[in-house]
């Protein structure tokens, strides 16, 4: 009897504390709005920081290149082409090559491009300016594959077929003149063909040469593709 006691006893015992354990949860409180809301704009600021940071170490080897560039120079160097600030992005506007066949614009990007800019009815500037652009990239030998010569025909003017073999190594587009327009630009007092520009591989126009080049000139315009090009051999490479 005092076994069989015992024993209701202890399975007392074991139900008495089942119940005290169900009984004993513990609840949990859900959470104020107003730090639900804090929390989320914490996440959002934290995303917002991670893509900032992604797009600097996108665009780390341009800057670092124009630092070198502009910032890190010998006492005395002077430029010769004019810095754009800010930098101007490529539009991808639609153009049409010598065949008449439509291509983006933005085709063009992946290599630095020394671009001019004229009528297709080309006068005696312009064919001296054609030139000089094809012997600036002839100057800079084995460093000429990592820039293409552009010629932006803003009407629709015929080209004469004289001028064509001289262009063969070139890309020809005819563009909108005022798609253009908005994109290039002259110093004051100048035309939009009177300048050779420089636009980099992302697509920026970054660089403006001084009107109506000439021998001399066009010298100073080498050396300034040649430390262009050498300041930015860590991460351009020729071909896009």
């Amino acid at each position: 009897m005092s076994g069989s006691k015992l024993s209701e006893d202890s399975n007392a015992g074991r139900a008495e504390g089942a119940a005290d354990h169900v009984l004993g949860l513990t609840v949990h409180t859900m959470p104020e709005p107003g730090q639900a809301l804090a929390d989320e704009a914490r996440r959002t600021r934290a995303g917002r920081w991670k893509l900032i940071a992604m797009m600097l170490v996108s665009a780390a080897p341009v800057i670092a290149s124009y630092f070198t560039y502009y910032v890190i120079r010998p006492e005395g160097r002077r430029n010769y082409g004019e810095l754009i600030e800010p930098q101007h992005p490529m539009p991808d506007m639609l153009t049409l090559d010598l065949e008449g066949q439509p291509r983006r614009l933005s085709d063009l990007q992946g290599q630095w491009l020394l671009v001019s800019v004229g009528s297709g009815n080309c006068n005696e500037a312009c064919v001296q300016q054609l030139y000089f652009q094809r012997q600036l990239r002839e100057g800079l030998g084995k460093e000429k594959e990592r820039l293409d010569r552009v010629w932006l025909v803003n009407d629709g003017e015929p080209i004469a077929p004289a001028l064509l073999a001289g262009l063969k190594e070139a890309a020809v587009r005819r563009v909108p003149g005022d798609e253009v327009a908005g994109w290039l630009a002259p110093a004051a007092g100048q035309g939009i063909g009177d300048h050779l520009y420089v636009v980099d591989p992302k697509g920026n126009w970054m660089m403006r040469f001084p009107a109506h080049m000439d021998v001399t000139t066009a010298a100073r315009a080498k050396r300034d593709l040649e430390r262009l090009l050498r300041a930015s051999s860590s991460w351009d490479k020729a071909g896009r």
